[in-house]
């Protein structure tokens, strides 16, 4: 199929994807697509099912393209050549679970069905809102995100540390973030095709390093303060 065929396919699941991406992804080395005569590409399902595969481990887990073509390459490897690799890799796409998610922000979430899900009152959601450390957007709606802020604020509030406590974790967090703008924010407003791909896969990269980095200064810092 077309490249402009895998664009409809996929817009589907992925409606932000662009034909940009597509040919980024390729020049990554993702997806390899055969040539017509005429030079035009010709995609496969399989082609596809990768392209899906990426796009899934992207968007609910944030993962960077290194991290994606290792898995994509385990997936290979143990398909062999006996021609089962659209198979693997659609059953190994369903068990890309959302994890740490930077950039999709879906679903809307009504205060009420925070508090439920949740298990806190609106007075706690209210202290969360005051110091800053959750908002609400457009309508009063909060995101899928919201919810497991609360979750994770609920729980430290069962080992003492109430929302004004964790004010600490919202500066390092906007440092850190802006420290990833700095480098990022530059190459997004570059004018050569694909520069925005380029930008969030960078942000995807640097995102997922400060959060290994974070988690291993903190357990240094935990483990010297028990000393």
């Amino acid at each position: 199929m077309s490249i402009g065929a895998v664009l409809a396919v996929l817009r589907e699941e992925f409606p932000d994807v662009t034909i940009s991406k597509i040919r980024f992804l390729e020049t990554e080395g993702l997806v390899t697509p055969e040539r017509a005569p005429s030079g035009y590409r010709r995609f496969s399902d399989a082609d596809c099912e990768r392209l899906r595969f990426v796009l899934t481990a992207q968007r609910d887990r944030y993962l960077p393209l290194k991290v994606i073509r290792e898995q994509l390459d385990e997936i290979d490897a143990e398909s062999g050549a006996g021609g089962s690799g659209p198979r693997l890799l659609s059953s190994a796409r369903s068990a890309v679970a959302p994890a740490t998610d930077f950039s999709s922000r879906g679903g809307r979430v009504d205060r009420e069905s925070l508090m439920e899900r949740t298990g806190v009152d609106s007075a706690f959601i209210s202290e969360l809102v005051r110091n800053g450390l959750l908002s609400a957007g457009p309508g009063g709606f909060f995101d899928e995100d919201a919810v497991r802020l609360v979750e994770a604020a609920a729980a430290l509030a069962n080992f003492g540390l109430e929302s004004r406590h964790l004010r600490a974790f919202k500066i390092s967090a906007d440092r850190e973030a802006g420290l990833v703008a700095q480098i990022a924010g530059p190459i997004a407003k570059g004018k050569g095709t694909g520069a925005r791909d380029r930008a969030e896969e960078l942000v995807r990269e640097m995102a997922a390093l400060s959060v290994t980095l974070h988690t291993q200064l903190v357990k240094a810092a935990v483990r010297g303060a028990l000393d």
